[in-house]
Order: C-alpha cells, then structure tokens, then sequence
C-alpha cells in the first residue's frame, strides 16, 4: 500500500507521541528500561510521522510498542546437592510483520520483563535494518551461570527447553545466545529441543556448533559488524581505526572480537573490562591473554596484570570512560555509559563512540555526544551483525548447506556498510543529516510499519 504525503504540524505530532508514551508507562509501571527504548524511539519518528501521518491514522505506532506476545515460566531445576531450585523463563515475541520472531537468550540474574521487553523492541528496529526477513523477539531468565556447574547448566537449560519448545520453531520463533548463554547452552537446550520433538530441525535456534548446523563466523560476528560499521562511519568522516586509541568495555564475545578486528585495521586497544573491574595496558592490550583468560580459563580481567606487569587492574568498571581515547566502543551492557561518562570522554577528545551492546549509553550520554558532534553510531545499527549472522545460519540451515568463513564474513561487510547507508540515507530524507540514531531508528521502522499496513490489523 503506498504511502501518503501529507505533512502535519508539528505540535500535533508531538501531542501523538506523548500520548502514545504516556499509555506505554500506564500499560507498563516501574519498567524504566523498556521506557527508555520506547521514549528514545519515538522521540526519533516525529520526523517521519510528520510527513507521513497514514502511520498514525491506521494505529501503526500505538500497535509496535505492544508485544504481539508476552510468555512467562516457570523453571525449575535440582541442584547439586539435590535441592529443587525454580527460576522464571520469559519469551517476548514482539513483532512478527516481516519473518519469525528473531532474538537471542539471557541467562541473569537481572533479568525481568523490563529488561526482555527493552531488547525485544529494540530488535524490531536492528532486524529490520539487517535486510533479512526476521521478525524480533527476546527472551531469557533470572537464571545465573556463574558458579553453577556444568551439570547444574545442562538440567536447567533442559528444564527451560522443556517449555520454551511449546512456543518456537523455525518458521515461528528462532532464538539465539545473548549474556549468560554461550555455545554450551545452546547446544543443551537443542539438544532438549530435538528430543522433545522426535525431529532434527537445525533452523530453530542459531549460534550453534559448528558441528551440527551453526555457522561459521557467528561468534565473530556482533564485534566485526560493529567495528565494520563504526569504519564506514569513520571513512565517511575522513578518519580510520589506523593509529587510533581505542577504549573497549566488557571483555566477552563482543568485546573480544570488536578488539579483534579494531586491531586488524590498525588500532591499538589500551582498555577493556569485566563486571570486576577494567585493564588498563599502555602497551596495548594483548588479545591472546584476554582470550586465554575469558574464553578458555574463566577468570576475571584481574588476572591479565598477572602476564603484563606493565598494565594495571581498576576495580570500579564505570572509570573506564576516563582513560583517554580515539574511539570507544560500549560492548557491555545497557546504561554502562552515561551523561558523566559522556562529559569525560568530550573532554579527552573523544572522536567517535561505537555501541557495541544493547542500550550502552543513557539518553544524557548520547544528547552530550551528539550536541558535540561526536561521531555516534547506535546500538541498532552498529551491533546488528550477531543477529544478521544468525539471519544467514537460518538461511543455510533451510539450504543444509554451511558456507565457508570468507563468504560469510563478505556478507556480513555488505550488511553492515548498507545500514550505515540506509541510516545515513534516512537522516538526510528527515532533515536529522548525520544523526545516525534518528536515521537508523527511521529506516527500520519505515520497512516494518509498511509491512504492517499492508498484512491489515494484525
């Protein structure tokens, strides 16, 4: 269905969205995070709404913020001493407009509908942009891996499989790793899956084993497509990664191959972190020891100084934005970022921030950054490479064909560079040129919102 032109005023338009807003915070008490996401997405359509107000007349904006659907659980498991343990489960299944619900699984501790809603509305924006026929979901539990056992992670990944099965598939819902949930994870609850429905559909769940139907580069992929992104941003602008300082919270999947790549195009890599503290490494940060540590030994960032006399161990995570730098890339967790945070890096002469997690930066973090012209580029749009890889796993699976790494990484360049063309496109066809948040935000929602006026009220 085309869409109409038909400008509006701006004082109306700006009555719609805090209207819209205010229902979601009646509908949704005490959920900050989701509002949050809400609020800064919304603030973002007025541009779009303004001149094309059919999003509006048939409900389109009052209908996105609402989950098509919300599924709680209960999980219960036995410990290793035998005592019954029960956890909740959550799967938001958000919107459905453009292919089957897409979103990863977080296993802790802090993880309630806020957090799950937050991420699965997120999503409806980063899928979108990817070009891939997903759908946005999320979902997880307040379930904490660390310090469990192996055993003690099999039986509850099997437990929450046992329900979560009820409500996916490969053409439903198709859930991925997030926080907490690894290879290891998704390998137990696949293999629930498989027994439970007497069926080998390797389609259902991405980030799998190489092994039995994952695809390669996956685990690469949301730090190579947030550096790839962060690079076009760069050399659109007239600077690179070559030569650059560069600061990278957390220390997982991430942020380990975001430093892996940012190293590769000539960057040096001063900083990084866990929930325990940060490394601060003058020399630069040596990849092979985070690597040794975080993915083969599990020990905490402390531990590299241990190797490298030279660096020194912080124990307050949040000063890391003190140390100065090029670029920063926030590849941790959301709110990790904020308006103090954003002040300092200004002041050290920050160029450009790179969101490499879910909703790093506060609201204040980014009106600072980009009230001063600091190259931003948002989570939606700069971390979507993990679930556009899970996109091209689902592809595969479908084709029972597995693609070699160079493939699948040439692929995930072109993604990446054609959202930062799309987001730039959309913030100069809205009159935001250069506000990659708006841009982004405008251009995954423009495809979904048409998709949901062509299928009627659903």
């Amino acid at each position: 269905m085309p869409v109409l032109e038909k400008e509006l005023g701006v004082q109306q338009v700006e009555q719609y969205i805090d209207g819209v807003f205010d229902k979601v915070k009646k509908r949704n008490p005490e959920e900050t995070e989701f509002h949050q996401a809400v609020k800064e997405v919304l603030e973002s359509l007025k541009p779009v709404l303004n001149k094309k107000p059919v999003y509006m007349e048939k409900g389109i904006v009052e209908s996105i913020v609402e989950p098509e659907r919300l599924i709680t659980f209960r999980v219960p498991w036995i410990d290793e001493n035998g005592n019954l343990q029960v956890n909740r489960g959550f799967r938001v299944q958000f919107n459905s407009a453009i292919g089957p619900y897409k979103g990863g699984l977080r296993f802790h501790p802090s993880v309630n509908a806020s957090i799950i809603k937050f991420l699965g509305f997120e999503q409806i924006f980063k899928n979108s942009l990817t070009g891939q026929p997903i759908g946005a979901g999320k979902g997880g539990s307040d379930f904490d891996p660390k310090g469990k056992t192996d055993l003690e992670i099999m039986r509850f990944c099997q437990s929450f499989m046992t329900e979560l099965s009820k409500h996916i598939g490969p053409d439903t819902d198709v859930p991925a790793g997030d926080i907490g949930v690894g290879a290891r994870e998704i390998g137990y609850m696949f293999g629930q899956y498989k027994k439970m429905r007497s069926a080998y559909e390797a389609g259902v769940l991405t980030g799998k084993g190489i092994h039995y139907g994952g695809s390669l580069g996956r685990k690469e992929a949301t730090g190579y497509g947030t550096v790839y992104f962060v690079n076009e941003m760069l050399k659109d602008n007239g600077a690179s990664f070559n030569n650059s300082a560069v600061v990278v919270s957390g220390s997982g999947n991430v942020s380990i191959y975001a430093m892996e790549k940012a190293q590769e195009l000539g960057a040096k890599i001063v900083a990084c972190s866990d929930s325990s503290g940060y490394i601060y490494d003058p020399n630069g940060i040596n990849l092979d020891t985070v690597k040794r540590l975080k993915e083969l030994e599990n020990q905490r960032i402390s531990e590299y100084v241990k190797a490298h006399p030279l660096a020194t161990f912080h124990d307050k995570f949040s000063e890391i934005w003190s140390i100065p730098c090029d670029i920063a890339l926030p590849c941790a967790t959301q709110n990790e970022l904020d308006k103090e945070a954003a002040d300092i890096l200004v002041q050290n002469g920050v160029k450009a921030i790179g969101e490499g997690a879910n909703m790093p930066c506060t609201q204040d973090a980014i009106e600072v950054l980009i009230d001063h012209r600091i190259l931003f580029a948002p989570a939606k749009a700069a971390n979507a490479g993990g679930v556009a890889v899970s996109a091209l796993e689902m592809a595969q699976n479908s084709a029972r064909l597995s693609w070699p790494l160079t493939e699948v990484d040439l692929k995930l360049q072109a993604i990446m560079k054609e959202i930062y063309r799309e987001s730039k496109k959309a913030s100069h066809e809205y009159d935001a040129a250069g506000n990659l948040v708006i841009g982004a935000n405008i251009a995954g929602f423009v495809k979904v919102a048409d998709a949901m006026i062509s299928q009627g009220v659903i």
